[in-house]
């Protein structure tokens, strides 16, 4: 039975910006103007145009559930290339319709795939992946945005490239934040196919990071997965005469017809308007807040993420 998982800030090369200067630009005065918006959301909203990246269609995984829900997630090739190539050809052959999500451990994850762990995998699945849960930093795109604060579970936190990494100084790797999207494995060594995914849809369990490979979030659907009715069996699996939710297909939205596409753009990290946005998220400002955090931690900044106009 795949059941894990269990329940229980450092710039590549500094050229582009410090963690003295990310440091000084989170800790000083406020530098926004007086009639700028006080809150993050409203950064988000009034972001310019130029804030914003698209997000490749190649990289974004449709699942429609029962209902003809869906959940959107979007893929990390860049720190889990095995593992992604898996996903796209398992979704290229259909492997997922007709299966379900069997899996929901409240405070925790949801997880789906073949509940029977007997369905053949498609020809040329790549098993036994070797453990590869930590990515040179030199092999990533962009310069890291690190986050100023101190981090529980790794030397330093930030972002590259639209992601939430944890870092120390020469690796990254993804954190297991609330909607990010693992490969479910045995005890065995290997890490698992890509077969069995889970999303965290709890505290963020991040005594997780670099035991389970990462390979995406959820963009859209996280509420859905996260207010499913719990399973009654061991660590959340559904007991018998349990109803788990079908799911009719999975398609990476490259392979669907243009008119059905979904379009998302992620927030640039290295943009004014993300500085401000985490800024807020450190200090906020708006009539509720009596008292400002003066911290945030990684997994309380999410990237922010749209779909495009």
């Amino acid at each position: 039975m795949l059941y894990f998982p269990f329940h229980p800030m450092l710039d590549r090369a500094m050229p582009i910006r410090s963690l003295a200067f990310t440091a000084a630009l989170f800790l000083s005065s406020p530098a926004l103007a007086a009639d700028a918006p006080a809150t993050p959301s409203a950064i988000v909203a009034q972001a310019p145009a130029g804030a914003w990246r698209p997000i490749a269609p190649d990289a974004l995984l449709v699942m429609t559930v029962e209902g003809g829900k869906r959940v959107v997630i979007q893929l990390a090739p860049d720190f889990a290339p095995a593992h992604v190539a898996n996903i796209r050809a398992l979704a290229r052959a259909g492997w997922w319709d007709g299966e379900s999500v069997y899996r929901v451990q409240d405070n925790y994850v949801a997880q789906w795939g073949d509940a029977t762990e007997k369905k053949a995998l498609p020809p040329g699945i790549a098993a036994n992946i070797v453990p590869d849960y930590v990515r040179p930093l030199a092999t990533l795109k962009g310069a890291a945005v690190p986050l100023p604060y101190p981090d529980a579970y790794a030397p330093r936190t930030g972002f590259i490239d639209g992601w939430p990494v944890a870092m120390d100084e020469t690796s990254a790797w993804l954190p297991h934040c609330y909607a990010m999207v693992g490969v479910a494995r045995n005890l065995s060594p290997d890490a698992g196919t890509g077969a069995e995914l889970y999303a965290v849809i709890g505290q963020a369990p991040r005594q997780l990071d670099r035991n389970i490979a990462l390979v995406g979030r959820v963009i859209e659907g996280i509420g859905l997965l996260a207010s499913l009715p719990r399973g009654s069996g061991d660590l959340g699996f559904y007991a018998a005469g349990e109803r788990r939710l079908p799911i009719l297909s999975v398609r990476l939205a490259s392979d669907l017809p243009e008119a059905q596409r979904p379009r998302y753009q992620a927030m640039d990290v290295g943009s004014r308007s993300f500085a401000d946005y985490l800024r807020l998220r450190a200090n906020r400002k708006d009539d509720f807040y009596e008292r400002p955090a003066g911290g945030v931690d990684l997994c309380n900044a999410p990237v922010p993420v749209r779909q495009a106009p």
